[in-house]
């Protein structure tokens, strides 16, 4: 299907595509690919976390309290764009405080509202099919293996000029895993009807590629 057909249809049938997947796998870069490619906004939610985590660091807030945590969900002085939302520590804090139901709770329709808007949308995460956008048209997993996505995350930080080691970003990323699985609030799974995309032998433009072709069979079949 072309470009410019595919975003017509997208655009005609309010297409929401929901990319969930564990840190580092790939999952943000694949769905602004996507929403580039069919002409859709793109949320990432893990950007709204990282937010409330750094609203929590930079008012001296407990970190490991959840009243704490749900006081800085007002993110409204907080820049979407500023770096620092990148960094490894505030990822850590937003690891920790994304497992408090009243934080997912204060969030949860505020990515509702996103995926419900007229045309359609794209949104990451690592409960958008199965917690925030159920009924979503399209449902991609993507993942790749812990020791890649460490990599990945060690040359994103390089590149950034931060100090980091492989060590201490693999094992970061494995705490990571476990908690989003773990958690009893909307914990990090496969929803039963979403397509796995494997990127762990793929370049990046192979995986953008692999996932318009999901997406575009999904949207024929519809």
């Amino acid at each position: 299907m072309a470009q410019d057909e595919a975003a017509n249809d997208a655009g005609r049938k309010g297409l929401v595509i929901a990319v969930d997947g564990p840190a580092a796998s790939g999952k943000g870069t694949i769905a602004r690919a996507l929403a580039r490619h069919f002409n859709l906004p793109h949320m990432d939610t893990g950007l709204l976390y990282r937010a409330v985590a750094l609203n929590l660091l930079q008012t001296g807030g407990e970190l490991d309290s959840e009243f704490a945590a749900a006081r800085a969900c007002d993110i409204s002085q907080i820049d979407l764009a500023d770096p620092e939302l990148k960094s490894e520590a505030v990822g850590g804090i937003a690891s920790r405080i994304s497992v408090y139901p009243s934080v997912r709770a204060a969030l949860v329709e505020r990515q509702r509202a996103f995926a419900n808007q007229s045309g359609g949308a794209v949104l990451d995460g690592r409960d958008i099919g199965t917690v925030i956008a159920p009924d979503a048209a399209v449902k991609l997993f993507v993942t790749a293996s812990p020791e890649l996505r460490a990599q990945r995350r060690l040359q994103e930080l390089l590149k950034r000029g931060m100090s980091a080691h492989r060590e201490e970003v693999l094992a970061d990323i494995l705490a990571r895993d476990e908690r989003d699985a773990g958690r009893d609030a909307a914990p990090l799974r496969q929803a039963s009807d979403a397509t796995m995309l494997d990127t762990s032998e793929m370049a990046i433009e192979e995986a953008i590629a692999a996932a318009i072709a999901l997406v575009e069979e999904q949207v024929a079949r519809a």
